[in-house]
């Protein structure tokens, strides 16, 4: 059932009952209002109590029926709370745990409601680049008053219910209910059973003493946090029409808005990478109750900044970690790092002192591998050479406990190479965290051929543990994300052969979105990790063809930030990218080497040479089945790699150019004689959809 019905006395409870959260889809809506009506027609019913089953109240839409035509079908969300306004018996919101979304707008359409101390209430709908569109934006303010609400609303956050309960003059709440719930909420329903008139939030009145000036300030304000996003701005207007309208005129205005943001690409966007989140977690052959193994304790190979920063990811969720290094001034050292985060979060107030102190209570370090025979899963996060892995991996073959997982770090190597090392590949698998460890959400998961399913569902589990967005990876050279970002920094080689300067590249793909153009990445990362990788390729695809911009500029010790000194010249201490001469001069006398007259290039001819690069290498890393999906490629690039939310990741943004101009804007380049004419030949799966008109999604 998606709603149960039931009699407690003379109150008629209506329960929804769609897991995992109540979501409001057809089948709860419709059951719903048949609760409704077979109340209204009992006699022997005196009032009646909605509230949900579970661990939520409801949590709004259904997302598996989101962009269908069954979201809209009849009973949709606005008829059912016309319903709930217009029954002639009260009726009782009995929320609890979760109240978010359409569930509060349903809320928000009974007569009266109570809450359970500590409820999460929120409208979230900006996070997905829409606004609420069942009235939320109307009804709020009348209850908590437009500040409030418009609080509310524009930052999608929840809020606890006996906070909210403590707002001056608030009407959102009539009782917070210590103790049971439902006890609670009877009697409440008891009280209320013959008081007429009916309540309605509709009715009530809503004013701000300073509209017009509060309302531009406001506009000002989120204009300037939200320049890529339009939803922030439109829940302002929404808010602003229900002090200057009146309620139906108003609920109109909400609709005209929520259906003009449906269609923009930026809520198209934000839509499929809440969906792209969710569907990570989805492994087609490793079903959700796969039974995962026990890790209580972690072992570190690798003190440096990427092993502190991934022992800090299992200390913050409470999990003790031995970390391990050859000589004892480098394990001082590392913890010394760690410690220093921690005071740094300290000293900002994210992090209380006793927190602190508990997180470096349960790091411990050793020198001897031995020491490392208790730990449930150790993670290698030496340096990227097969020889240092090998050593490593046959060693922790010969010390770690059955049944203890092997995880590599490595961002590029063979994990199948890697596992052969040792006597249980199927306890090896690949955890590539990205630099910080212990910032950064993504964490590429790496399936090797042998990895046992349990590894695979437990390491997925553990992912979650640490807050980190998993994705499935098969093994290739550079898995997902770096595999691809390998052409885009080859495509950012050739524009700098045929004319762009670092800073117009950079530039451009900025006012894109990117959170960092390619040659500051480069500076970030380290110009002398892609050499490192460049030498391997020229031995392994000598036909493979590079700019060897990147080299000179390695061969001239200008490694980066570390070095003061890389694409952009560095002032120690700071990251200020300064254009550097000497970078422009060696630039141009490469050039003139190759005999190549620099021409005028556009800052779309970077933006889709670059991004189509991803788009290419990505296809065929979803043909081959290296990627689940397309969707995992896009949660890959926005949570590793900074690629614009607003565009929803590199795939989504190629669905909406259209896969047809992609593959037109390829072949253009194709022709270009200082190109890759081969790389940019499309790719079978995309010269497939775009042939057929159809879409990555």
């Amino acid at each position: 059932m998606s709603a149960n019905y039931e009699l407690r006395g003379n109150v008629a409870v209506i329960t929804l009952n769609n897991p995992p959260v109540n979501g409001l889809g057809y089948e709860t809506r419709k059951a719903v209002v048949e609760g409704l009506e077979r109340a209204q027609a009992d006699a022997a019913v005196k009032a009646i109590v909605i509230t949900g089953a579970g661990k939520a109240f409801s949590g709004g839409a259904d997302i598996r029926e989101f962009g269908s035509p069954k979201a809209l079908a009849e009973p949709n969300l606005l008829t059912v709370i016309s319903a709930c306004e217009l029954s002639s018996k009260p009726i009782v919101a009995a929320i609890h745990t979760v109240c978010m979304g359409g569930g509060l707008e349903l809320a928000l359409g009974c007569h009266y409601r109570v809450a359970s101390a500590g409820a999460l209430v929120a409208l979230p709908e900006v996070k997905i680049g829409l606004l609420p569109g069942a009235g939320g934006t109307q009804r709020l303010p009348r209850v908590l008053g437009v500040e409030n609400a418009l609080n509310m609303i524009v930052s999608g956050e929840p809020v606890k219910s006996d906070m909210l309960a403590m707002a001056p003059g608030q009407k959102l709440f009539q009782k917070i209910i210590e103790g049971d719930l439902m006890s609670g909420a009877l009697a409440f329903a008891a009280e209320v059973a013959d008081a007429r008139p009916l309540p309605r939030v509709r009715d009530l009145k809503v004013s701000h003493p300073n509209a017009d000036a509060y309302f531009q300030f406001t506009r000002n304000m989120v204009g300037g946090m939200s320049k890529n996003f339009p939803a922030p701005l439109k829940c302002v207007e929404a808010v602003a029409a229900s002090v200057r309208m009146k309620f139906d005129d108003g609920m109109k205005y909400e609709r005209e808005l929520f259906t003009a943001l449906m269609s923009t690409p930026e809520s198209k966007a934000l839509r499929h990478a809440f969906m792209a989140e969710r569907a990570t977690t989805k492994i087609p052959d490793v079903p959700a109750d796969t039974p995962v193994r026990t890790v209580a304790k972690i072992a570190v190979i690798g003190a440096g900044t990427m092993g502190g920063g991934i022992a800090m990811n299992f200390l913050n969720a409470g999990i003790p970690v031995v970390m391990l290094e050859m000589k004892q001034e480098a394990l001082d050292k590392g913890v010394a790092i760690v410690r220093k985060n921690y005071d740094a979060q300290v000293k900002k107030g994210k992090l209380k002192q006793d927190k602190l102190d508990a997180r470096m209570a349960i790091l411990s370090t050793t020198l001897n591998y031995a020491d490392l025979k208790d730990a449930d899963m150790v993670i290698e996060a030496v340096f990227e050479d097969m020889g240092v892995k090998e050593t490593v991996f046959k060693t922790l073959d010969e010390v770690m406990k059955p049944g203890a997982i092997l995880a590599s770090n490595t961002s590029t190597l063979d994990v199948d190479k890697i596992a052969a090392f040792t006597k249980r590949p199927q306890d090896v698998i690949g955890t590539h965290f990205f630099s910080p460890a212990n910032v950064m959400k993504l964490l590429e998961v790496i399936r090797g051929k042998e990895t046992a399913k349990d590894v695979l569902a437990t390491v997925m589990q553990l992912g979650k543990k640490i807050k980190k967005t998993c994705v499935v990876s098969g093994v290739c050279d550079g898995f997902i994300g770096n595999r691809m970002i390998e052409q885009y920094s080859r495509q950012a080689g050739f524009l700098l052969e045929e004319g762009c300067t670092p800073v117009q590249v950079d530039k451009a793909m900025e006012k894109f979105g990117m959170a960092m153009g390619p040659f500051r990445m480069g500076d970030l990362a380290g110009n002398d990790v892609g050499w490192y990788i460049r030498k391997r390729r020229y031995l392994e695809k000598p036909n493979l063809r590079y700019s060897k911009t990147a080299d000179l500029l390695c061969e001239l010790g200008r490694y980066g930030q570390k070095t003061s000194a890389g694409w952009y010249d560095y002032v120690p201490g700071k990251r200020d990218a300064i254009p550097s001469k000497i970078v422009t001069d060696m630039i141009e006398a490469h050039r003139l080497a190759l005999g190549i007259a620099p021409r005028k290039i556009g800052d779309e001819e970077i933006v889709h040479r670059l991004v189509y690069a991803l788009v290419n290498e990505g296809a065929k890393i979803v043909d081959e089945g290296i990627a689940l999906r397309a969707s995992d490629i896009d949660m890959v690039y926005l949570t590793g790699y900074g690629f614009p939310l607003h565009r929803g990741g590199p795939m989504c943004y190629a669905d909406t150019v259209g896969l047809f101009n992609v593959v037109a804007a390829m072949n253009r380049f194709a022709a270009n004689p200082l190109d890759d004419a081969a790389f940019w030949q499309p790719a079978p799966l995309l010269a497939k959809l775009a042939a057929e008109g159809r879409s990555f999604s």
